[in-house]
């Protein structure tokens, strides 16, 4: 007998969309049952070049995806702009949320959210897929090691791409009134996230935006960096931008160990993922070399990271729909700690580098 289907609603036809059409359909648990656009001709195209299935019900407006009965969840890929609104009134209409990050524009909307979500007893979660990948918990096993890896002590995160001119001059993340957070909100959201998990979603103590902020001619930032400072002397910094080659890259230093991955956010090859690991590190006696070498994990998936996500939201929206169970509320946390230090990191960059606390 097959697995009982959550049945997706789509707000919206956004590129990132395709990909999440594209776990839908691979998701033992989920199907895609509608999408909506403002233009019922751009939906049917859509639908029609990303291969979803006949049934799929095609809507001229966000609206009627959401007064869709059959409609249990909504994945919502809208510019960050709107996600309150539509987010919102998804809630309202009973219907659970996968939201793409940022998950607002600050923390006061993101509240706004979480609260209807709550009121409406609907899941919430964000779509930070390498959450989701078993690499991430492979590492996070080396990390909470005592004997390999130690106390945590710094932590370093990069993601770039070098965006061609169109996107520079004509992509949402770029334009004020869409995607006002820019490049901190796009890339630097994956950095920030990267950041709490490796330290166990431990808020630091203050932020402190970095020199070298760069705004495109409209005020929205494409590309920045900030450091981090915890009470006990922890440290991170991360760099954001749409400027410098693609880059993922974390590192973690420990007391004992370090740990190394250099795709985090996009897995090189799908299906695997690697990363790398030292303990007690030191040099050869001429140091000429390390010893020992570091080592090199890898972890095997039989399906995408989004594929997994899809799959665990799902699980999770069944439970309360078919079962009864509360809402995990782990997920819209993660989402507002993260929020909540973007937001912290704008405000220094705002304030020309200013050490901003986070009480």
């Amino acid at each position: 007998m097959s697995e009982p289907q959550i049945k997706f609603g789509i707000l919206g036809c956004a590129d990132i969309a395709r990909k999440l059409s594209r776990a839908i359909t691979l998701a033992p648990n989920a199907t895609i049952h509608a999408i909506g656009s403002r233009s019922l001709e751009k939906a049917t195209k859509y639908a029609a070049s990303n291969n979803f299935p006949e049934t799929a019900k095609i809507y001229g407006s966000y609206d009627a995806v959401l007064d869709d009965p059959d409609v249990d969840a909504v994945y919502i890929p809208l510019p960050t702009s709107l996600h309150i609104k539509w987010a919102v009134l998804a809630a309202q209409k009973k219907k659970h949320i996968l939201l793409e990050k940022p998950v607002a524009l600050n923390v006061g909307e993101f509240d706004k959210i979480v609260e209807a979500c709550e009121l409406n007893g609907v899941q919430m979660m964000d779509s930070t897929m390498w959450m989701h990948n078993p690499r991430t918990g492979k590492m996070k096993e080396f990390i909470l090691d005592p004997h390999k890896f130690g106390e945590l002590r710094s932590i370093h995160a990069v993601f770039t791409f070098a965006a061609d001119p169109d996107f520079l001059e004509n992509d949402i993340r770029v334009k004020p009134d869409l995607d006002a957070l820019g490049a901190l909100g796009d890339a630097g959201w994956y950095c920030v996230r990267a950041i709490l998990w490796a330290n166990d979603f431990q808020l630091p103590k203050s932020v402190t935006a970095l020199p070298g902020t760069i705004f495109n001619k409209a005020g929205v930032i494409i590309s920045c960096g900030a450091a981090l400072l915890w009470e006990n002397g922890k440290t991170a910094t991360f760099h954001c931008s749409f400027l410098a080659n693609l880059t993922m890259s974390v590192t973690a230093s420990g007391t004992k160990g370090s740990l190394h991955i250099n795709d985090f956010v996009i897995p090189f090859e799908e299906n695997k993922g690697s990363f790398t690991t030292s303990t007690e590190s030191g040099f050869t006696e001429l140091v000429t070399g390390w010893a020992p070498l570091p080592s090199q994990h890898t972890v095997m998936t039989d399906v995408p990271q989004e594929v997994l996500m899809v799959t665990e939201f799902s699980r999770l929206v069944k439970s309360v729909k078919n079962e009864g169970l509360a809402v995990e509320k782990k997920w819209p946390t993660l989402s507002r700690m993260t929020q909540f230090v973007l937001d912290a990191v704008k405000t220094s960059v705002d304030k020309g580098g200013e050490t901003v606390n986070l009480d």
